[in-house]
């Protein structure tokens, strides 16, 4: 049988073969050096700055309920709901996944801010810095395509904001939370144009929170706007009421008492009077829990830190790009050589 082995004192002499082979190349390895260097000049002195905003904010849930259990169950005889049963929505961690949602996303961009002096939206000044319209005016459905018009995208203007979409959120857009057992988050935008960074991080942020908080309370702010009007009405027939009261009685203002019909009038007046102040009583109190509870209910969201210029900027030095350039060329150049030289042993036997 043949023996495959290689013994330690055949791998120890291989090795030593391999080195004086690479010491009898150093004039191509140290050329190779010399063009990855040059090459990692050039990539360090043309390669953009990168740029990152990052916003960081707590997040404290509202109680769900309110601390009113006993208040709602009275209520809910009454046929009157004071919210409190939406705790469910958007428990734990799905708020992140709201900031990567194409809907925060696509409005965002379609928001305008203030770029040098000019009112522009975040998807045009994202084209305008990446020079898209150069190449889009090439092709007649790319050409004029602008996004003034918010309400009515055709299919063009929903696929260019889709792989802006996709974009912004393949490394440019990251929401985290630093630290799992707490409720601080981190929004932060990696970009080379250090406004349109500064402005995407402000502008998610305030749209997402405010989506937030109007989701997790939209039940009870429904349920307040019910009880509002309900007390409006009510408020409205009881003045009405009081008003038929006083008619009634300056219809017959030295009544007889020998005629007790002429009550009659005021006294069904005044029966309205009497079931309205008490049904404008509960909903009062229900009204004044349902505030309550909407106040409990909505979520704290607290700014901690926000995206000041200037930025936090990431670039490659020149020195750095010569040395890395450098020593990648040099390691591949030699690992070109040995295999060059394996394959040609392999070869010869």
């Amino acid at each position: 049988m043949q023996n495959d082995e290689i013994s330690l004192k055949e791998l120890i002499l291989k090795l030593q073969e391999w080195w004086k082979y690479i010491l009898s190349k150093w004039i191509i390895i140290l050329m190779a050096g010399i063009i990855g260097g040059a090459l990692g000049f050039v990539y360090a002195w043309s390669k953009k700055p990168v740029y990152t905003a990052q916003t960081t904010f707590v997040l404290e849930e509202g109680e769900s309920g309110g601390g009113l259990g006993q208040y709602a169950g009275i209520a809910s005889m009454m046929g009157v709901d004071l919210g409190g049963g939406g705790g469910g929505i958007f428990k734990g961690d799905n708020i992140l996944e709201l900031y990567k949602s194409r809907r925060m996303i696509q409005e965002t961009l379609l928001a305008v801010d203030t770029f040098n002096g000019k009112q522009q939206s975040l998807i045009e000044r994202y084209i305008e810095f990446n020079k898209m319209r150069d190449g889009w005016n090439e092709k007649p459905n790319l050409k004029d395509i602008h996004f003034d018009n918010l309400n009515n995208f055709n299919r063009t203007q929903d696929s260019v904001i889709g792989k802006l979409v996709e974009t912004l959120n393949s490394g440019i857009l990251e929401v985290t939370k630093p630290d799992k057992k707490l409720s601080i988050i981190s929004v932060s935008v990696r970009y080379g144009d250090e406004l349109f960074a500064k402005s995407l991080a402000n502008n998610i942020v305030s749209k997402v929170n405010t989506f937030y908080i109007n989701t997790k309370t939209k039940k009870s702010s429904e349920n307040l706007a019910i009880l509002q009007n309900q007390s409006d009405s009510v408020r409205r027939v009881l003045n009405s009421s009081i008003g038929g009261v006083a008619a009634a009685v300056d219809a017959n203002p030295n009544l007889n008492p020998a005629f007790q019909t002429l009550r009659v009038a005021s006294q069904r007046k005044q029966v309205d009077v009497q079931a309205s102040g008490a049904i404008y009583q509960e909903i009062v109190k229900n009204l004044e829990m349902a505030k309550i509870s909407l106040r409990n209910e909505k979520p704290l969201i607290q700014i901690i830190d926000e995206p000041v210029f200037p930025l936090k900027m990431e670039k490659l030095g020149k020195a750095k790009g010569i040395i890395l350039g450098g020593i990648i060329f040099g390691f591949l150049t030699i690992f070109f050589l040995l295999s060059r030289k394996i394959f040609k042993g392999l070869m010869a036997n």
